[in-house]
Protein backbone atom coordinates (compact mmCIF):
# COMPACT_ATOMS: atom_id res chain seq x y z
CA UNK A 1 0.00 0.00 0.00
CA UNK A 2 2.80 2.92 0.95
CA UNK A 3 4.95 1.09 -2.26
CA UNK A 4 4.01 4.03 -3.72
CA UNK A 5 5.40 6.94 -1.36
CA UNK A 6 8.85 6.90 -2.53
CA UNK A 7 7.83 7.86 -5.67
CA UNK A 8 5.43 10.50 -5.05
CA UNK A 9 8.09 12.49 -2.50
CA UNK A 10 10.60 12.06 -5.39
CA UNK A 11 8.21 13.90 -7.99
CA UNK A 12 7.22 16.49 -5.65
CA UNK A 13 10.82 17.07 -4.92
CA UNK A 14 11.54 17.17 -8.71
CA UNK A 15 8.64 19.50 -9.35
CA UNK A 16 10.10 21.77 -6.12
CA UNK A 17 13.52 22.14 -7.42
CA UNK A 18 11.81 22.89 -11.12
CA UNK A 19 9.83 25.66 -9.37
CA UNK A 20 13.02 27.21 -7.04
CA UNK A 21 15.38 26.91 -10.58
CA UNK A 22 12.73 29.06 -12.21
CA UNK A 23 11.78 31.40 -9.34
CA UNK A 24 15.54 31.98 -7.91
CA UNK A 25 16.86 32.25 -11.47
CA UNK A 26 14.62 32.74 -14.02
CA UNK A 27 15.74 29.74 -16.18
CA UNK A 28 13.89 26.36 -17.22
CA UNK A 29 15.85 23.21 -14.85
CA UNK A 30 16.53 21.22 -17.95
CA UNK A 31 19.64 18.97 -17.24
CA UNK A 32 20.47 18.68 -21.30
CA UNK A 33 20.78 22.32 -20.91
CA UNK A 34 22.44 23.07 -18.25
CA UNK A 35 24.95 20.22 -18.67
CA UNK A 36 25.78 21.52 -22.14
CA UNK A 37 26.69 24.71 -21.10
CA UNK A 38 28.65 23.31 -18.18
CA UNK A 39 30.07 21.46 -21.03
CA UNK A 40 30.97 24.45 -23.52
CA UNK A 41 33.04 26.30 -20.37
CA UNK A 42 29.89 28.51 -19.04
CA UNK A 43 30.39 28.13 -15.58
CA UNK A 44 28.08 30.13 -14.11
CA UNK A 45 27.43 29.50 -10.39
CA UNK A 46 23.82 28.60 -11.02
CA UNK A 47 24.85 25.25 -13.12
CA UNK A 48 27.60 24.37 -10.98
CA UNK A 49 25.51 24.10 -8.18
CA UNK A 50 22.59 22.26 -9.91
CA UNK A 51 24.78 19.65 -11.26
CA UNK A 52 26.33 19.56 -7.54
CA UNK A 53 22.77 19.31 -6.03
CA UNK A 54 21.85 15.97 -8.28
CA UNK A 55 25.37 14.59 -7.21
CA UNK A 56 25.04 15.27 -3.62
CA UNK A 57 21.34 13.15 -3.94
CA UNK A 58 23.27 10.07 -3.91
CA UNK A 59 25.42 11.05 -0.91
CA UNK A 60 22.22 11.85 0.66
CA UNK A 61 20.50 8.76 -0.24
CA UNK A 62 23.23 7.02 1.39
CA UNK A 63 23.16 8.67 4.88
CA UNK A 64 19.50 8.12 5.02
CA UNK A 65 19.97 4.18 4.01
CA UNK A 66 23.28 3.34 5.17
CA UNK A 67 24.17 1.76 1.16
CA UNK A 68 24.32 2.79 -2.04
CA UNK A 69 21.15 3.05 -3.93
CA UNK A 70 21.08 -0.70 -6.12
CA UNK A 71 21.44 0.02 -9.86
CA UNK A 72 20.92 -3.55 -12.23
CA UNK A 73 22.41 -2.88 -16.00
CA UNK A 74 21.74 -5.81 -18.24
CA UNK A 75 22.67 -4.39 -21.72
CA UNK A 76 26.12 -4.42 -22.52
CA UNK A 77 28.79 -1.79 -22.74
CA UNK A 78 28.38 -1.00 -26.66
CA UNK A 79 24.87 -0.88 -26.00
CA UNK A 80 24.74 1.85 -23.25
CA UNK A 81 27.18 3.41 -24.72
CA UNK A 82 25.30 3.91 -28.38
CA UNK A 83 22.36 4.62 -26.49
CA UNK A 84 23.93 7.22 -24.39
CA UNK A 85 25.14 8.93 -27.51
CA UNK A 86 21.14 8.63 -29.56
CA UNK A 87 20.19 10.15 -26.15
CA UNK A 88 22.44 12.85 -25.90
CA UNK A 89 21.60 13.71 -29.72
CA UNK A 90 18.03 13.43 -29.30
CA UNK A 91 17.97 16.13 -26.49
CA UNK A 92 20.44 18.56 -28.40
CA UNK A 93 18.22 18.22 -31.88
CA UNK A 94 14.37 18.40 -29.75
CA UNK A 95 15.77 21.53 -27.57
CA UNK A 96 15.66 19.75 -24.41
CA UNK A 97 15.02 16.70 -22.55
CA UNK A 98 12.76 14.55 -20.68
CA UNK A 99 12.92 16.99 -17.25
CA UNK A 100 13.10 20.65 -19.50
CA UNK A 101 9.80 19.76 -21.93
CA UNK A 102 8.01 16.97 -19.30
CA UNK A 103 8.29 18.46 -15.93
CA UNK A 104 8.82 22.45 -16.59
CA UNK A 105 7.29 22.65 -20.61
CA UNK A 106 4.22 20.44 -19.38
CA UNK A 107 3.81 22.71 -16.55
CA UNK A 108 3.82 25.78 -18.43
CA UNK A 109 1.15 24.76 -21.09
CA UNK A 110 3.92 24.46 -23.97
CA UNK A 111 2.53 23.15 -27.31
CA UNK A 112 6.59 22.51 -28.52
CA UNK A 113 6.98 20.61 -25.12
CA UNK A 114 3.75 18.08 -25.73
CA UNK A 115 4.77 16.93 -28.72
CA UNK A 116 8.36 16.55 -27.71
CA UNK A 117 6.89 14.51 -24.72
CA UNK A 118 4.58 12.42 -26.71
CA UNK A 119 7.59 11.61 -28.95
CA UNK A 120 9.96 10.40 -25.81
CA UNK A 121 7.36 8.17 -24.69
CA UNK A 122 6.16 6.90 -28.46
CA UNK A 123 10.09 6.70 -29.01
CA UNK A 124 10.59 4.62 -25.96
CA UNK A 125 7.49 2.33 -26.44
CA UNK A 126 8.58 1.67 -29.79
CA UNK A 127 12.05 1.10 -29.09
CA UNK A 128 11.50 -1.17 -26.31
CA UNK A 129 8.56 -3.08 -27.90
CA UNK A 130 11.34 -3.68 -31.34
CA UNK A 131 14.28 -4.62 -28.61
CA UNK A 132 12.55 -6.43 -26.19
CA UNK A 133 14.83 -9.47 -25.35
CA UNK A 134 17.05 -9.02 -28.49
CA UNK A 135 19.99 -6.71 -26.17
Amino acid sequence: MMTYLPSLAGGMLIGLACILFLILNGRIAGISGIVGKLAAGEHAFGNVAFVLGLLAGTVLFVGLYGHWPTVTITATLPVILVAGLLVGFGARMGSGCTSGHGVMGLARFSKRSFVAVVTFLVAGIVTVTFLRGSL
